[in-house]
C-alpha cells in the first residue's frame, strides 16, 4: 500500500515553537560531527542550516579546518563538547579516510541514548548501533547499506520498490530510513511509513543533502527537548525536515525568476527561516 503525503500541517505539529519560557537550552541543542579536512563545506552547510531551522544551539565538533570555516560563517556556534539533544554525522566524510580515534568516538555516539542522524560516511557504522537512528542515504548509499545489513539491492527508479525497501531496512536496524529521491520516502520500525514531495529538481545539487542533515538536527533535538522521541516521532522529525527543506528549495528556486532556476545549497539554507516562519502561521490560522 502505497504511503500517505506527509504535509504542511503535519510538518507544524513536528515543530517545536519557542515561548517566553524558552532558553537555548530547553529549545534543543544538536551537535554535529561532519565535515573533513577534504570536505570542509559539508559542514559550514549543515551548520548553517540547523541555525536557519531554529534551534537553541549548535555545537560543532570536527577537523581544525572545517571549523575554521564554520566559525568564518556562523561564530555563534559553539565548538566545545556538551549537552545536546540530537547528533548528525558523517555528512562530508569518507569512511576509508576516517581516523581510529573518529570510529571510537562515532560508535560512541552510535551507542548511547541520544538520537542520531546518520549520512554519507558514518553509514556504515549504522549495524549494531544502539542508539535512536534515523539514516539518510540517497540509492547508491541505500544499496551500500542494505549490503551491509545482507539485504537485497532495489530499483531506484520505482517508488514502490522504494518505499518496501525503506520499511525492510527500518525493521532491520530497528530505526528510520529517510530514502532521498525526487519523491523522499520516511518509514520507521513498526510500518509508520509516509511520502514527501514538496521539492523541486533544482535541489539535485551538490551540497543539498549536508543541508537535510542540518534540517533534520534541529527538528529532531527540537522534538526531543519537548519529550516526543518515540520511534514514530523521530519519523515525523525526519518527514517535516524533508517537507521543510524541499519547500526551501522550491521558494529558492522560484525567487530566480519565473518558473524557477538554478540555486546553490546554501540559497535552500538561507530560504529556511521564511519557510518556517509560514508553516507555523498557516497551522495557526
Amino acid at each position: 500500500m502505497t504511503a500517505k503525503d506527509f504535509s504542511g500541517h503535519d510538518v507544524a505539529r513536528a515543530l517545536r515553537k519557542p515561548t517566553a519560557d524558552d532558553d537555548k537550552y530547553s529549545r534543543g541543542v544538536v551537535g554535529l560531527r561532519t565535515g573533513s579536512a577534504r570536505y570542509p563545506g559539508a559542514a559550514v552547510l549543515g551548520v548553517e542550516a540547523a541555525w536557519r531551522t531554529g534551534t537553541g544551539m549548535v555545537r560543532y565538533l570536527g577537523p581544525a579546518r572545517a571549523q575554521d570555516f564554520v566559525l568564518q560563517r556562523r561564530p555563534e556556534t559553539v565548538t566545545a563538547d556538551g549537552r545536546v539533544q540530537a547528533w548528525v554525522m558523517g555528512s562530508g566524510t569518507d569512511a576509508a579516510e576516517r581516523d581510529a580515534a573518529e570510529t571510537a568516538a562515532l560508535r560512541g555516539i552510535l551507542s548511547g541514548e541520544i538520537p542520531v542522524v546518520v549520512d554519507a560516511g558514518a553509514l556504515n557504522l549504522v549495524a549494531g548501533a544502539t542508539a535512536p537512528v534515523i539514516v539518510t542515504p540517497h540509492a547508491r548509499e541505500l544499496d551500500r547499506l542494505r549490503d551491509g545489513l545482507g539485504l537485497p539491492r532495489v530499483d531506484a527508479r520505482d517508488d514502490d520498490a522504494r518505499e518496501a525497501a525503506a520499511r525492510e531496512t527500518a525493521e532491520a536496524f530497528g530505526g528510520v530510513v529517510l530514502s532521498k529521491g525526487a519523491v523522499t520516502i520516511v518509514a520507521a520500525a513498526g510500518g509508520w511509513t509516509r511520502r514527501v514531495s514538496a521539492g523541486t529538481p533544482w535541489l539535485a545539487t551538490a551540497g543539498t543533502g549536508d543541508v537535510l542533515g542540518g534540517v533534520l538536527g534541529a527538528v529532531l533535538a527540537g522534538s526531543v527537548a519537548a519529550g516526543r522521541d518515540g520511534v514514530e516521532d523521530l519519523a515525523a522529525a525526519a518527514a517535516a525536515a524533508a517537507w521543510l527543506h524541499g519547500r526551501a528549495g522550491r521558494v529558492a528556486s522560484l525567487a530566480r525568476g519565473d518558473g524557477g532556476g538554478p540555486i546553490a545549497a546554501l540559497d535552500v539554507a538561507e530560504a529556511l527561516p521564511g519557510v518556517v516562519a509560514a508553516v507555523l502561521r498557516d497551522s495557526i490560522a
